[in-house]
């Protein structure tokens, strides 16, 4: 059989066509698999791998801090941010070292925001006896019992001796006893007397260059030169010397009594230690500039804690 040149053409361009078409279908009827997308800018995109939190770190996160059963009670105080031991004794007029003995603190720089820490005695430490009278519903009586028959005029004596005896007693328990005069929350029998027993005087000589404001100086600011000497505005025990509270420097904390303390802040030099006794007018450190912008002494008076105004206090000079 004879084909001619152009008809093998067409039928090769004919199978090639066909050919075409199969490859077409089988694609259309096999999805290709593209390799993953990951879209990091939408909502669908891969979460980052959240923290661990094991089982005793939950634990520790709902457990309690130190002593906040207490929270709000009197003679007790919150920590707030920012707080340090000696901020905290200084505003509540309390000894650094009292408050880490008062709350068994292993670390005292180690303070919780929301921790709260005894600021006053415990009872123990400061016990207050206060009589209380005794109510008609309290009174104790003394029962004898009715002395048989007497069988001599001595016994009879006798038995009438102790029935009176019996019937003094009687009145003496029921009688109300006194009280003595009340004491206040968080201070002691000695308090009233210790107030008046300061007789202050200056902390320094130079010129008052600031005096005091409830908002913005807490105290005074007296003028002076690096050296100058820096005395004991009263007699009083050093409850804290260093330099570990910010905006007052070389500052030394002194503890009169249980209502007053005094605070002298920037010095250059510190001259006594901590629990040191010192007399009114002893030369406790030396004038300077330390965190502060020029040489002065900072001088507070603090009241239970709350500073107050020193000219209500100091002489006229």
């Amino acid at each position: 059989m004879r084909y001619s040149v152009s008809s093998i053409a067409r039928q090769s361009t004919v199978a090639a066509f066909a050919v075409i078409a199969v490859l077409l279908a089988a694609c259309g009827s096999s999805p290709m698999s593209n390799a993953p997308v990951e879209d990091r800018g939408t909502a669908t995109s891969r979460p980052a791998t959240a923290p661990v939190t094991t089982a005793s770190t939950a634990g520790d996160a709902l457990k309690p801090l130190p002593g906040a059963e207490n929270a709000g009670k009197p003679g007790y105080y919150t920590v707030k941010p920012g707080d340090t031991l000696i901020r905290i004794g200084l505003d509540t007029g309390q000894n650094v070292r009292d408050i880490v003995r008062w709350n068994s603190l292993e670390n005292p720089n180690l303070i919780e925001v929301g921790q709260v820490l005894r600021i006053v005695a415990p009872t123990s430490d400061n016990p207050l006896v206060v009589t209380r009278p005794v109510t008609s519903g309290s009174a104790v009586t003394s029962t004898v019992a009715a002395p048989a028959r007497p069988a001599s005029a001595a016994s009879a004596a006798a038995a009438a001796a102790a029935a009176a005896a019996a019937a003094a007693a009687t009145v003496a328990a029921s009688a109300p006893v006194p009280a003595t005069a009340p004491i206040a929350a968080g201070s002691s029998p000695q308090t009233a007397a210790a107030e008046d027993d300061v007789a202050w005087i200056w902390p320094a000589q130079g010129k008052l260059i600031a005096g005091f404001d409830e908002i913005k100086n807490k105290g005074y600011d007296i003028d002076g030169k690096v050296g100058d000497p820096i005395i004991a505005a009263g007699d009083g025990r050093v409850v804290y010397a260093g330099a570990g509270l910010r905006g007052y420097g070389n500052l030394i904390i002194l503890k009169h009594n249980n209502t007053y303390l005094t605070a002298y802040a920037h010095n250059q030099t510190l001259l006594v230690k901590e629990d040191q006794s010192v007399k009114k007018g002893q030369k406790i450190a030396e004038m300077g500039n330390s965190d502060a912008d020029r040489v002065k002494l900072h001088f507070e008076i603090r009241r239970q804690g709350k500073p107050v105004d020193p000219s209500r206090y100091l002489p006229a000079k």
